[in-house]
C-alpha cells in the first residue's frame, strides 16, 4: 500500500502545522479487489469511526465564532479527535461576529455563527474561498436561547414578547410591573429595579434574540435584528460571550438576559407565550421550529442551508426564540489537506453519533435523519483547486 503525506498549509501558503495528512490511495483499499458479495450501502451521515476508514487524518485544524457551540464544540472536539489522535481540533469562541471576520481574511477555514452572512459578507467569501461558489451555511447546532433571571423564589415566569422587549429595552423597570404580575397571577414579585444584561460583543445570539423581539413583539421592539445590541435601559450591563453574560446574571440579584439555554442551570428561565399558551424551552420545541421554517431569500443556492426562522408561529409545540448555529464553510479550498481536514471533521459535527455528543452535553436539539444526510452530501461536493 503507497502513502501520501502533504503538509497542512493555509491560503497564504504558511504552514499551518508541522503535522502532515495522510491517507491511503483509494487503489489499495481492499473496496477495489473483487468480490462476489454485493457491496453495503453508505448511505447517511459518516461517524468518527467511519471517517478513519476513509482516512488516517493528521493536522491542525482551527475555527472560531458563537460561544453558544462552546459545550457542543468541545464534545465534537474531543470525539472526533480521540477517533483520530493525530488531529488537533481548536476553536476560538470569540462570538458569530468574530469567527465571520477571521474566516473571510483567512485566518480559519471555518467559522461558527449563529446569524447569517449579509449580503456584502457573501460576496468577500466568493474571494476569500477561491472559487464562484463562495460560502455556504451548515446548520450544525439548533438549541433554544434562554431569557434567564436572578430572583430569589422565582424559579419561572411567563411572558409574551412585546413584555420581554419592553424589559430589554428599559420601558418596564421593576419585577412587580404590572405587565408582568398580570401574566404571573400567584407568583409573588418583589419592586426590585430590573438589570438588563447583553451581549456588548457582535454576537448571533443576539441576533436571534433580536429577530424573535422585531417579529413577535408586535411593535414593542423599535430596531431592526442586529448582532449588535442596542437598549435604552438605563439599568443595563454589557458583557463580551456567554460566560460573561451568565456569569454576570448569577452574581446580580434581580438582573435578567439572554443566552443559549445549554447556559441557563441554577437560574430563573421564562417561559414565552406563543399562540394562547407559554411554552418553556426545550430542545424538542426548538427543533419543531425549524421544521416549520423556510430557507433565507438571499441563501447561496441549494446547497446553502441558511434558515429563515418563523418566529410568529402560534403552533405551541414550537419554541420561537431558538437559534439555529451553522458552521460556515467554503464550497471549494486551495489546499486538498485542508479541504480533507475540514469535510472529515465536519461530517462527523453532522452525524448522528456527533449531534448525540451535543446533545449530551448541551442539550440541543439533534438533525433529523434527513438533514444529517443531506449536509454530508453538501460536504462530499466540496472541491479543491489544489
Amino acid at each position: 500500500m503507497r502513502t501520501i503525506t502533504v503538509k497542512l498549509m493555509n491560503r497564504t501558503g504558511a504552514v499551518v502545522s508541522a503535522a502532515a495528512l495522510t491517507f491511503a490511495l483509494a487503489a489499495c483499499s481492499p473496496s477495489n479487489e473483487q468480490t462476489d458479495e454485493p457491496a453495503e450501502s453508505t448511505a447517511g451521515a459518516t461517524s468518527a469511526e467511519e471517517t478513519t476508514e476513509a482516512a488516517s487524518l493528521s493536522g491542525n485544524l482551527q475555527g472560531a465564532g458563537a460561544s453558544s457551540q462552546e459545550s457542543g464544540m468541545d464534545a465534537w472536539r474531543a470525539e472526533f479527535q480521540n477517533a483520530n489522535p493525530d488531529v488537533t481540533v481548536g476553536y476560538d469562541p470569540v462570538g458569530s461576529g468574530g469567527g465571520i471576520e477571521q474566516f473571510l481574511s483567512g485566518a480559519v477555514p471555518f467559522a461558527g455563527s449563529d446569524g447569517l452572512l449579509d449580503d456584502s459578507e457573501y460576496a468577500q467569501a466568493v474571494e476569500r474561498c477561491a472559487g464562484e461558489g463562495g460560502a455556504y451555511h451548515l446548520p450544525m447546532y439548533i438549541s433554544p436561547v434562554a431569557v434567564m433571571f436572578n430572583l430569589e423564589g422565582v424559579e419561572t415566569l411567563n411572558m409574551d414578547a412585546a413584555t420581554i422587549a419592553n424589559i430589554f429595552d428599559g420601558k418596564i423597570t421593576t419585577w412587580d410591573d404590572e405587565a408582568i404580575a398580570s401574566q404571573n397571577e400567584g407568583v409573588e414579585l418583589p419592586s426590585d429595579t430590573i438589570t438588563v444584561v447583553y451581549r456588548s460583543d457582535s454576537s448571533g445570539t443576539s441576533e436571534n434574540f433580536t429577530d424573535y423581539l422585531e417579529q413577535a413583539a408586535d411593535g414593542a421592539w423599535p430596531y431592526e435584528a442586529s448582532k449588535e445590541f442596542q437598549t435604552a435601559a438605563n439599568q443595563s450591563v454589557g458583557s463580551d460571550g456567554t460566560s460573561a453574560v451568565v456569569d454576570t446574571v448569577t452574581s446580580t440579584s434581580g438582573a435578567i438576559g439572554y443566552a443559549d439555554a445549554s447556559r441557563a442551570a441554577g437560574l430563573g428561565t421564562v417561559a414565552v407565550k406563543v399562540g394562547e399558551e407559554y411554552v418553556p424551552f426545550s430542545p424538542e420545541a426548538a427543533a419543531n421550529i425549524v421544521a416549520a421554517s423556510p430557507l433565507a431569500d438571499n441563501a447561496n443556492g441549494e446547497n446553502d442551508l441558511a434558515y429563515a426562522i418563523d418566529r410568529t408561529t402560534t403552533d405551541s409545540s414550537a419554541y420561537p426564540l431558538t437559534l439555529v448555529s451553522y458552521h460556515i464553510v467554503c464550497s471549494q479550498y486551495e489546499d486538498e489537506a485542508e479541504r480533507m481536514l475540514v469535510t472529515e471533521f465536519e461530517k462527523f459535527v453532522a452525524s448522528p453519533e456527533g449531534q448525540q455528543a451535543a446533545a449530551g452535553a448541551a442539550g440541543s436539539a439533534p438533525l433529523t435523519a434527513e438533514l444529517s444526510e443531506q449536509i454530508t452530501s453538501i460536504l462530499d461536493g466540496i472541491a479543491s483547486n489544489a
